[in-house]
């Protein structure tokens, strides 16, 4: 496991600075909204102002000539779009009708199950009738009732004039001109002081940290930025395929209607949402029917789905970088803070916070929390499924695995790895008896699923593995035997087609031994398992002739004599056989490699390099 958690962070100091953070986001939010604003473009607009300096620009032109692009697409897009909005409006009583009959058309398909079980529940509710109103008595001067109690009286604000319509609608408007203006020059100067903002950050960073520091940046600049601008191009282009289907169908304004999906999609999950059903009722609204809206609600749903399951992984990644439960969870934190302006930019501020805790010691509870891939490896993963029991995920984790990669990649990557932490929990006495056999009998399980060349024929059933008669190799290799025969293979088969893997006998070579053999059984090599020094009955002198190559586990320091004469005995009853040996970069301490080699042919490091080793010499021997 990583060595930095979450719980080792979480000290009374983090928490204490945790809530002064959080206090200062929420006070401080009309300082930091159009800094963080003006920061989220500068990256979105850094890949522009990259290409401009590639072609020759220098740093000043190219940053405003970007500028001054991005703003005048966004004003000449919000122009447009204001126009189309001011034309809805004007549209809108001419649908009142349509309007009218589909309301009433929904209420009363809505209405009627509840008016219905309203009046059978009131045939058999007893009725109660309210009691009488006190009477009214009129005296001089006053109203009053007989519990002499005065009536209510209503007060109604004076009519606004028009100075008061216009003031607060200049207030209205003014705001956001004024919030933008600030934005826009914020940005400037942040592209500007680039190269001076990095450095700043490198010095305050000191000079221990500068590598860690210029590999955050560049992460941030490089990495964030081109995920914005992919974003940017991906949610254009779905706006656009919106409004041209719309504009097939003949929806008025489906211009307005795909630039709003395209700028909803920005809002992670609910902007999509909401798009599409302000698409869906505007349609019906407009058609007498509801065929030509269901249509457009098919067509948006089947488009999200395409553009979010296969054009955005092939564009920027499986996703943001965030998991979906982190983006849903930012959405909501950003949007309490901030407000609409914190729900739009709740994806890229969590995404950068995310990015910077790869980078920074004390924000990588972040990453752990919020990144999309939990920092556990596929080893890790396994031995922790195999803790729990669960063995179906893990089997088809593995198949998804080995279809991509092989058997043998699968055993160098997660098998294996996962069996030493399990034998390193033992050594340390973390798992009792108990535990020690359930994972032996999911790693027999999974090897079994994995490897059919060890199921039984018919319908027999499998036996369980127990500490007391068998470890884990030795059971699946009586498993292997009981099904392919005691020599584990027909005999009659050509000469120097067999491989041999050998072992001591040990619980640790045992399994490496049976997990070999699976590997190269996977391809088609005719592979056995033998254990050197054990009495068993030999197959006869001219089996020698039958073997190409002989596979012998690394030793280690405990067992390093009685390998020694293993090897001794394997030179002498096979001369004429190849003796190879695998070192994995994991496991006990073992034998210096020097030792080794002066006792075998070669030394590989990994299943993956002795099926290839493997490989070629039989296809050598099939020409």
């Amino acid at each position: 496991m990583p060595d930095s958690t979450l719980f080792k962070h979480l000290t009374a100091s983090t928490i204490v600075t945790a809530t002064c953070v959080l206090g200062l986001l929420y006070f401080g939010r009309d300082v930091l909204e159009p800094l963080a604003l003006a920061s989220i473009l500068s990256l979105v607009l850094a890949p522009l102002i990259r290409t401009l300096r590639r072609v020759g620009l220098p740093q000043l032109p190219a940053t405003l000539l970007s500028v001054v692009l991005a703003g005048t697409c966004v004003v000449g897009i919000g122009t447009i779009l204001a126009f189309q909005l001011v034309a809805v409006t004007r549209d809108l009583p001419q649908y009142r009708a349509a309007i009218k009959s589909k309301v009433e058309k929904v209420r009363e398909i809505t209405e009627r199950p509840f008016a219905r079980l309203e009046a059978e529940l009131s045939a058999v509710t007893p009725q109660f009738s309210p009691p009488p109103a006190p009477p009214v008595t009129v005296k001089r001067g006053t109203l009053t009732t007989a519990a002499n109690q005065p009536l209510p009286v209503e007060v109604r604000a004076p009519r606004p004039t028009t100075r008061d319509a216009l003031a607060r609608i200049l207030s209205w408007v003014l705001g956001p001109i004024g919030e933008a203006g600030l934005v826009l020059v914020l940005l400037v100067f942040i592209l500007l002081e680039h190269e001076s903002l990095r450095d700043r950050a490198i010095r305050l960073a000191g000079q221990a940290e500068i590598g860690r520091t210029v590999r955050a940046l560049a992460d941030a600049t490089r990495g964030v930025s081109r995920f914005f601008l992919s974003q940017f191009i991906v949610n254009l282009t779905f706006g656009a395929l919106i409004g041209a289907v719309l504009w097939a169908f003949g929806v008025p304004h489906a211009l307005l209607w795909g630039a709003l999906s395209g700028l909803m999609r920005f809002v992670p999950y609910l902007g999509i949402m909401a798009a599409g059903a302000m698409i869906a009722v505007f349609v019906a609204a407009i058609d007498p029917g509801w065929t030509l809206a269901l249509s457009c609600l098919a067509v948006f749903v089947a488009l999200e789905l395409l553009v979010a399951n296969v054009i955005e992984p092939k564009v920027y990644g499986h996703s943001s970088g965030l998991s979906p439960l982190a983006v849903i969870v930012s959405a909501l934190f950003w949007g309490a803070l901030w407000g609409p302006i914190g729900l739009l930019l709740s994806t890229p501020l969590t995404l950068c916070l995310v990015v910077a805790g790869r980078h920074v010691r004390a924000l990588e509870p972040v990453t752990i929390l919020l990144g999309e891939v939990p920092n556990v490896t596929h080893s890790q993963r396994f031995y922790q499924r195999v803790l729990s029991g669960d063995r179906r995920a893990i089997i088809e984790d593995a198949r998804g695995y080995i279809a991509r990669h092989g058997f043998a990649r699968y055993c160098d990557q997660v098998l294996l790895p996962g069996l030493v932490l399990a034998v390193a929990e033992q050594r340390g006495n973390q798992l009792d008896s108990a535990q020690a056999e359930h994972i032996r009998a999911t790693i027999a399980d999974v090897a079994t699923a994995l490897t059919p060349v060890s199921a039984f024929p018919g319908n027999r059933r499998r036996q369980r593995v127990s500490l007391l008669d068998a470890n884990v190799g030795a059971h699946l290799r009586k498993m292997r035997e009981e099904k392919l025969g005691r020599w584990q293979g027909s005999l009659d088969v050509p000469a120097r087609s067999v491989v041999l893997c050998a072992g001591l006998g040990t619980e640790r070579d045992d399994i490496l031994t049976e997990l070999l053999v699976r590997t190269l059984r996977e391809a088609d090599i005719d592979a056995r398992s033998t254990v050197v020094g054990a009495e068993q009955e030999s197959p006869g002198p001219d089996a020698a002739d039958l073997i190409s190559t002989v596979f012998i586990t690394y030793p280690v320091e405990a067992t390093l004599a009685q390998w020694l004469d293993a090897a001794k005995d394997l030179h002498a009853r096979l001369p004429n056989v190849l003796l190879v040996t695998i070192r994995l970069p994991f496991g006990e301490a073992s034998v210096s490699q020097a030792v080794v080699q002066e006792h075998v042919d070669m030394v590989l490091r990994s299943f993956e390099e002795s099926l290839a080793f493997v490989a070629p010499e039989r296809t050598a021997q099939a020409a």
